[in-house]
Parts: C-alpha cells; structure tokens; sequence
C-alpha cells in the first residue's frame, strides 16, 4: 500500500482536477489513512503558485493543475520543472489541441464552467415546478409559471410538463373536468402564456380504452364513452373561449412535435391557430 499526497491547485474551484485526480488514485492502491487530496484554489497570483510549491515540497507531493491563465499555467510549469516536481497539466494539452482545431482564442476565464452550470439548476428547478404544479395541485403555480397547459384528461399535460421542464420552461397544467370549477386564478393570467390542448373525440376515445386496459378495467367505462368525452370537450371549448388563449391540436402530433409549436409560440415566433 502506498502512501501518496496529491495537490490539486486551480484558479477557480478545482473541482474538474480533483474530478480527475480521484477517478486515477481509485486505479491504485492507495493508503487513504492520512488526507491524500489537498485541494488548493482560487490561485491568482504568482505568489499563490510559490505556495502551492513550497506545500508540493513540504509534502513530497504530486501537483494536479487546472490553471486557465496563460501567464500563471507558464509560471506554475516553470516553477515545478525547476523544484522537479512530479505534476500534470489536466487542461492546457486540450486547451491547445481545441485552440488549433477551432482557429479561435480561448476565452481565459477560470470558472466559466460553473456559469455554464447555472443552465443545469435552472433545469433542476424547473422539473421540480413541473411535479410540484402538476394536474393544477396548486393554483398558486398560476402567476409563477412560464408557461400554462390546459386540457382535458389524456391530452398529454404531464409529459409535455417534463419535455418542457427539460427545456427550463416552469410549466403548470390545469385539467378540465365538467364538474370542476377551474381556479379563478386561470382567469387573471396572461392568456399569451397559456395554451389549450384539444385532441378529437375519436383520438381521445382511443387512448382512454387503452388506458383502462392498462389499468385492468373495462374500457366501457365512461370516463371512455362517446357521450362523456364530447361533454368534456365542449367544456374545454367554452372555458378557453372565456380565457382567450391560442390551442395547438394534439391529435395527431407527437410530444415532442407539440412541445416544439409550444416553444415557438411562447418565444413569440409564431401565433398558434386555434
């Protein structure tokens, strides 16, 4: 068993270096009794380098950089070859190979990695508004979200909800059942951010059979009869009439087709035709 000291020094926050410097030691067998990782960040100077060397030869310890700044990668390769430290430079051989693929400058910018991960959380916060708000759990979504799916059962509200969500769009859906009054709420919000969902009577009437068989029940239920879906049909024509809000017909379109015409309508690239 061998005991090692790593020093991962960045001047953002390290974590690609440490990412690395993990995933090889799992390859060894390394004596972890002691503390292997010394993680060293945020280096902005050339005094930071010389600290991180002094600590490398306190240490007797390998060097694992992520350094972006041109000057300070140079210093820092300069001043590690002079100590004859053991080190590896994770970025800059890619920096340079992108560099000569691309014809363009790199940007320097420690960190911009975490910026770009500002797209993940905003993600994450979207699918959790998606479940939080869906099948209109909670009227209180109404005035937070960016877009409003209103449709009757089996129009596809739930995934479109998640699609959408994967797309950072916070979507709420309201269904519509003849017996429920909808939130009053539905009412006051802007009619350009919500969409009506329709879908034909024989459409519906197919995938709510499919449906109860799914579920182990006899598909002459009504919540599959002819009757019951023209009246929830005609409801939801009547409420999106009192609203005033754009429809896309589902009918024959797939998730993803009917998420792509939501996108364009409520970045404001095309109006949907009811």
């Amino acid at each position: 068993m061998t005991k090692l000291k790593v020093i991962v020094a960045s001047d953002s926050v390290g974590e690609t270096g440490e990412l690395v410097a993990k995933a090889c030691l799992s390859q060894f067998n390394i004596d972890e009794s002691g503390e292997v990782l010394i993680r060293y960040p945020y280096i902005e100077t050339e005094e930071h380098v010389d600290d991180v060397v002094d600590l490398a030869k306190s240490k007797n310890a390998i060097v694992v950089f992520t350094i972006i700044t041109p000057v300070l990668r140079r210093y820092i390769q300069q001043e590690l070859k002079s100590e004859e430290i053991p080190s590896v430079d994770i970025m800059g051989p890619l920096m340079r190979v992108l560099e000569g693929k691309t014809e363009e400058q790199p940007y320097y910018e420690p960190g911009r990695v975490h910026k770009l991960d500002e797209d993940y959380f905003k993600k994450i916060e979207a699918i959790e508004f998606a479940v939080k708000y869906d099948d209109g759990k909670d009227a209180g979504g109404l005035d937070k979200a960016d877009i409003v799916l209103i449709g009757v059962s089996r129009t596809s509200k739930t995934p479109l909800s998640q699609f959408l969500a994967l797309k950072k769009y916070k979507v709420m859906n309201v269904p519509l059942v003849p017996e429920v009054v909808p939130p009053k709420e539905l009412y006051r919000v802007d009619p350009k951010k919500c969409v009506g969902l329709k879908i034909n009577p024989q459409t519906l009437n197919k995938i709510r059979k499919e449906r109860l068989t799914q579920l182990g029940l006899k598909d002459t239920a009504s919540y599959a009869n002819d009757r019951r879906i023209q009246e929830e049909l005609d409801y939801f024509n009547e409420i999106i009439s009192n609203i005033g809000c754009p429809v896309i017909d589902v009918s024959e379109m797939a998730i993803e087709e009917t998420a792509n015409e939501i996108m364009k309508y409520v970045d404001g690239r095309i109006d949907v035709k009811g």
